[in-house]
């Protein structure tokens, strides 16, 4: 049995989440330690955690890191130095059962992908990466971003959860009126790098595209943008299977996520090509990525004249919440060794 403590910012996040599932099923013990505090979007703004709520998990990690674990996987790169300094302090790993010399215990980090993006700890995240044993990135676009090998791990999703229903159903449950085609944004407005105000324009282009095509009889007014803000997660596959289409107009992204959730309702989604959009959708039909507002306008325009459904949960039969256990699992027996 590997035993592995886990340091993270948000043990709430739904690909975190699969990450533990496709651990445990790879036969490895797993102890989560969050951050204090949280970092949540709303619809108007961005709660963040102070410096001091950071100040207090060094001395968390420090204690918990005294346990009888083989390793310590830093998950974004905000924790990545904690656990750099957990390895390396008198005491810790000198009981468990690696193999090194020195007695530290590994450090394994998944970066996801806002680490490099503008971010003012930028610098001491890339000193801190430096020193780890391997690195996880879960997309190429984010492994093209690191200066160091990566080991590329997507995360799976839960296709058991996120999965075609009747989207008159999905409708009723959420509340959204039937007779409109309904463009989802799948996050906060508040999040500046989802670019909002892209989603905003795009969908107003399409509305009236729609309405001066002679072939379509959708009104401008028949054209609705929503966004889904803290709802449970739970409830998500219930917003895409409503929705007629997704729209993805980030600035950045090492997923998203959101994508291979739609793509598993056979929800079209009309993204910009950023993180893995591309390669996920890539062959999906009556779904598409670009850049350019202009082209954004077009291809969400046909989407919604179309009205049909896509066929990308096909695409992600193959990955599973197995398969990514035993590529984790590898790279933890690599390191161990």
């Amino acid at each position: 049995m590997i035993r592995v403590l886990s340091l993270t910012t948000t043990a709430w996040r739904s690909f975190y989440q699969s990450q533990r599932r496709a651990l445990e099923s790879a036969g490895i013990e797993v102890t989560t330690l969050p951050v204090p505090g949280e970092h949540r979007a709303v619809d108007d703004e961005v709660r963040q955690r102070t410096g001091a709520e950071y100040a207090r998990y060094l001395p968390q990690v420090l204690r918990e890191a005294r346990g009888e674990y083989d390793l310590i996987h830093a998950n974004y790169g905000l924790t990545v130095p904690f656990a750099v300094a957990a390895s390396a302090f008198p005491g810790v790993g000198r009981t468990n059962r690696t193999r090194r010399a020195s007695g530290d215990p590994p450090v394994v980090c998944t970066l996801w992908g806002g680490e490099y993006r503008a971010n003012p700890y930028e610098p001491l995240i890339r000193r801190a990466v430096a020193r780890t044993d391997r690195v996880i990135v879960p997309s190429n676009a984010m492994a093209e971003r690191v200066d160091r090998p990566c080991d590329v791990i997507p995360f799976p999703v839960d296709t058991d959860a996120f999965r075609p229903t009747s989207k008159s159903a999905a409708r009723e449950r959420v509340g959204w009126d039937d007779d409109r085609r309904i463009v989802l944004f799948p996050y906060p407005p508040s999040r500046d790098e989802k670019n909002y105000p892209l989603a905003e324009r795009v969908v107003d282009g399409a509305a009236k595209a729609l309405e001066r095509s002679p072939d379509c009889d959708v009104g401008a007014d028949d054209v609705v943008l929503e966004t889904v803000a803290n709802r449970p997660y739970e409830e998500m596959p219930a917003y895409l299977n409503a929705a007629d289409a997704v729209l993805v107009t980030s600035r950045f992204e090492s997923g998203p996520m959101t994508v291979k959730e739609a793509a598993a309702c056979n929800t079209p989604v009309v993204a910009r090509d950023v993180g893995f959009a591309r390669e996920v959708l890539g062959d999906v039909s009556n779904s598409a990525v670009t850049l350019g507002e202009r082209n954004l306008v077009s291809e969400l325009a046909s989407v919604l004249e179309s009205g049909a459904p896509a066929d990308g949960r096909e695409q992600l039969a193959a990955y599973t919440v197995e398969t990514m256990g035993e590529r984790l699992r590898s790279v933890y027996e690599s390191v161990l060794e």
